[in-house]
């Protein structure tokens, strides 16, 4: 993994633990698939596959293909950097709310993604709160590489001046 010079460590370290956060709920996810339905099926995969995209992403933060646009144009500091603060801060209070509504019970049931013909899903057993906690990490670890990357990228901006 080709790493921009000047990205701290624990940046680097942080950026790699994101996907690594997301993993194992993205498995545990995709393993509920034969005892779903059509529909659940696919937002189950569709869950997944979206949430370690964006989870792989930040590793652009510290690599060098989330400096430059294709083309070689550089990517817009302010840009990437706003995104990634959106994405967490999104991250945040859906996380908020889940641990919120694990405490209070808000919720008793996530959204309907089986019809009324289909059997329901099996409740989640113990195991699951451990294939999800660490995706409390991963907000907080995205916010702290965002600001390893504007920080860089701020300064080897001002030292072409």
């Amino acid at each position: 993994m080709t790493i921009v010079p000047g990205t701290p460590r624990w940046a680097v370290v942080a950026a790699c633990a994101v996907p690594a956060c997301v993993l194992p709920s993205a498995v545990w996810r995709v393993t509920l698939l034969p005892t779903g339905s059509g529909s659940a099926d696919r937002y189950l995969v569709t869950l997944s596959a979206v949430s370690m995209l964006l989870a792989l992403l930040t590793l652009g933060l510290v690599q060098p293909w989330g400096e430059r646009l294709p083309g070689g144009r550089p990517v817009p500091r302010a840009a990437a950097t706003g995104v990634a603060v959106a994405g967490a801060s999104a991250l945040l209070l859906i996380e908020f709310y889940l641990v919120l509504n694990a405490v209070f019970g808000f919720v008793e049931r996530g959204p309907v993604l089986i019809g009324a013909d289909q059997p329901p899903m099996p409740p989640p057993g113990p195991a699951v709160g451990l294939l999800y906690l660490p995706l409390l990490a991963w907000a907080p670890l995205v916010l702290a590489v965002a600001a390893a990357y504007h920080r860089r990228r701020t300064r080897a901006a001002a030292s072409l001046r």
